[in-house]
């Protein structure tokens, strides 16, 4: 998938996008940092967003089943490979949460860590990689009780 794919994609399912969420034009605007009159033209199909724009929508909407559909997952990883395409970078190692976050427990290997700056909550597996993100802890602890009964 090339950017100009991925922007068409993104832009084309916005009011679907909207549609899931059950908000309004007027709602999802203000969420993403543009005017009305850009979503409804984008929604209309006269316009597509901009790469910021779409990397708005895809971080805001990250959960959305129409753009894990479009992306076959994690719209993230879409976003990192376009953005690093054609460029040698080293990716810096995780911390595993080791300045910004507190362990708060550990069951089965899965940390439940939460950020001294925000205050939201994550998941850890054993590998440092992030299962899931919410201010909500409940979510997240039932997130990894969940996990148990799989």
């Amino acid at each position: 998938m090339k950017r100009e794919e991925f922007i068409k994609a993104v832009s084309s399912k916005l009011k679907l996008i909207r549609t899931e969420y059950g908000i309004t034009q007027e709602a999802m605007s203000e969420m993403l940092g543009i005017s009305k009159k850009t979503l409804v033209e984008t929604e209309k199909g006269r316009r597509e967003l901009s790469w910021t724009e779409v990397i708005a929508v895809a971080s805001v909407f990250e959960k959305s089943e129409v753009l894990q559909g479009i992306m076959g997952g994690d719209s993230g990883d879409v976003i990192h490979a376009l953005a690093f395409e054609d460029r040698h970078i080293q990716y810096p190692p995780t911390m595993g949460g080791k300045v910004w976050w507190r362990v708060i427990d550990e069951k089965n290997g899965i940390r439940l860590q939460q950020n001294y700056v925000t205050g939201h909550y994550r998941l850890l597996d054993k590998d440092d990689c992030r299962l899931i993100s919410s201010f909500d802890r409940s979510e997240v602890e039932e997130y990894r009780d969940s996990l148990g009964r799989k």
